[in-house]
């Protein structure tokens, strides 16, 4: 069951110590003095330094079960809390992924900790690190500790995302038989760190981690968040700053929504109007904007090292506008439109009946897919209302084989279900009603889906009657609410296995910056990353509103906006330094300029 969180207030100001030593005064991270060789006096001096640490450091100030999404299996040692030396460095397995994942681990303790963290291969003879990354399916046996009440895990059951992590009093071990899962183990450690951990200076404190075995893995392979970028158009910088969220809550993919009526988000080289002329346009008459190659790429690789994958959208054959603004070819009429600054949806298309359609479509699908490495190209399909009947299907379908012929896996909002199926398709459902039995007829036909019901996933969608931005054309929906659904269960007539996962979509008519975004996203995104992760054996209310409780310090050291719900028990916060957080204006403001993006990637939040 999930551990409640216990924050203590003043945590972050405790003073910091060095590890316990063993039973025997020796600290196994270090070697043994040699046959007649006395220990130097700094490292008689270290270890004295260690023994009087340990007992006057205070007691991990978060619990080992105190994570979200909830792992799978939480054993805590109250014996076993470790602390962070300033002298840890870190060591991982000689596979250049997985020093990458060390590599960041170290980035995310530095600039609160002040320590330097060297990172180095285990099998270097003079290595020393109290924080061990293991990248093997059989190590887990030699990774420390591994005997446990509950009996021994077998690491190849942890699947290609799972992880262990082992807290003694002498060193943290994390072990994956892949470097997506060493990331999901480093996201749980950050998690079991103090809040002043975010912040981006140095803090004088103790770094203790509650001592204990952690077994985990997720529940659907596909757990992610949709980003609009074109009703209102968002930087590179603000893409990452998303895809940093994602990863702290183990979310593996982000979709962005790159094309509809207020604007076209992503230069195609064989139909550059469809960038300069489409995408100079936003909700409200802002000036638009979109990525070029080279920032498209740039999102990619970022999201990349994050073990997020990037599941592009253009949306066909409705949701268009920007589209025919730039060439009027593609139109019915062949007439070009107005340009669209509006939030109407269903009025515009591109011509189903015209050859000329399917050479924008397969040139743009083309273009997007080389510039693509994962396996997903989303093709929208939803509130085309002026394509009925075999006009719409007969436009699917061409487009789903557009897709395969790329060697991609199409991706469609469920309005797509009546169309003829394609091997591995995957419907994102996104209606109200549980009882949808076209949807279900598809999936018999061997249709997966993505889950993203209006009203419980839809993060546009109000927290209460007087939140300043978004709708509630779904409902309203607050932290529970975005909690108590089940993915396997939802969908009447769809069995648990047929659900690749859960996403939840952001779209932007109300939203103008990143700091509504994130407010927006915070404290509902975690709850949408629990049910995506978690066993539904873990799933308890009001165990996950103790334990989200103590992500609002985090936030707030971080510089994080989010929405302090009144259904969440915060805790007082404490005087930590941390970034200042954007303020959330009590009005929205369309058409909001958006700064240039930065030469260089931003910090890790």
């Amino acid at each position: 069951m999930p551990y409640p969180t216990r924050i203590h207030p003043g945590a972050a100001a405790v003073s910091p110590t060095t590890p316990a030593t063993s039973a025997a005064g020796h600290d196994p991270a270090r070697p043994a003095a040699l046959p007649g060789h006395q220990p130097v006096a700094a490292e008689l001096a270290r270890t004295a330094e260690r023994a009087a640490g340990a007992l006057l450091a205070p007691p991990a100030p978060v619990r080992l079960g105190d994570v979200v999404p909830a792992p799978e299996r939480v054993e805590p040692d109250p014996t076993a809390d470790f602390t962070l030396p300033a002298d840890a460095a870190v060591r991982v397995s000689p596979d250049p992924a997985a020093r990458d994942v060390a590599e960041q681990l170290a980035e995310l303790l530095r600039p609160a900790t002040g320590y330097p963290l060297p990172v180095t291969d285990t099998a270097h003879p003079g290595a020393e690190g109290r924080l061990v990354l293991t990248l093997a399916a059989g190590a887990l046996t030699a990774a420390g500790p591994t005997a446990t009440a509950a009996g021994p895990v077998d690491v190849d059951g942890l699947g290609a995302e799972g992880y262990r992590l082992d807290v003694t009093a002498d060193s943290i071990r994390i072990t994956a038989g892949t470097p997506a899962g060493l990331l999901h183990g480093v996201q749980t450690l950050r998690q079991l760190f103090p809040a002043a951990i975010e912040s981006p200076t140095p803090v004088t404190g103790r770094w203790v981690v509650p001592g204990g075995v952690v077994v985990d893995r997720p529940r659907f392979p596909y757990r992610g968040a949709m980003l609009d970028v074109a009703r209102h158009f968002f930087g590179v910088a603000d893409v990452l700053r998303v895809i940093d969220h994602l990863a702290r809550y183990k979310l593996n993919h982000l979709h962005l929504h790159l094309t509809d009526d207020q604007g076209w988000r992503i230069a195609v080289e064989g139909w550059p109007r469809l960038a300069t002329v489409g995408g100079a346009t936003e909700v409200g008459g802002g000036p638009g904007g979109y990525y070029t190659a080279a920032d498209y790429r740039r999102i990619v690789r970022y999201a990349a090292r994050r073990h997020v994958t990037v599941v592009p959208e253009i949306d066909l054959p409705g949701h268009t506008n920007a589209a025919l603004v730039a060439y009027p070819e593609l139109a019915p009429g062949k007439v070009a439109p107005p340009p669209y600054t509006g939030t109407e949806v269903g009025f515009s298309y591109v011509d189903p009946a015209d050859e000329r359609t399917y050479d924008f479509v397969a040139d743009v699908l083309g273009e997007v897919a080389a510039l693509t490495p994962g396996p997903w190209l989303h093709v929208g399909g939803d509130e085309a209302f002026k394509v009925k009947g075999a006009a719409y299907t007969g436009f699917v379908e061409r487009a789903q084989r557009i897709v395969a012929g790329l060697g991609k896996t199409v991706v469609g909002w469920h309005q797509i279900a009546p169309a003829r199926h394609a091997d591995g398709r995957v419907l994102q459902w996104w209606g109200t009603d549980g009882d949808d039995p076209v949807t279900a007829e598809a999936v018999r036909r061997g249709a997966r889906l993505i889950l993203s019901p209006g009203n419980h996933a839809y993060l546009d969608m109000k927290y209460a009657p007087d939140t300043p931005i978004g709708h509630d054309w779904a409902g309203l929906i607050d932290v529970r609410r975005a909690y108590d659904w089940d993915p396997g269960t939802h969908l009447r007539d769809v069995p648990a296995a047929a659900v690749l996962g859960v996403e939840a979509p952001l779209w932007t008519e109300s939203v103008t910056s990143l700091a509504e975004i994130e407010y927006l996203l915070l404290p509902r995104f975690p709850a949408l990353a629990e049910l995506g992760w978690s066993p539904r054996t873990t799933h308890d209310w009001a165990g996950f509103r103790d334990r989200l409780a103590g992500h609002g310090p985090r936030w707030s050291t971080a510089g994080i906006a989010f929405h302090r719900s009144p259904e969440i028990p915060w805790p007082a916060e404490g005087t930590t330094p941390g970034r200042p957080a954007p303020a959330i204006p009590t009005q929205p403001g369309p058409g909001t300029a958006r700064p240039a993006t930065p030469a260089e990637d931003p910090e890790p939040v």
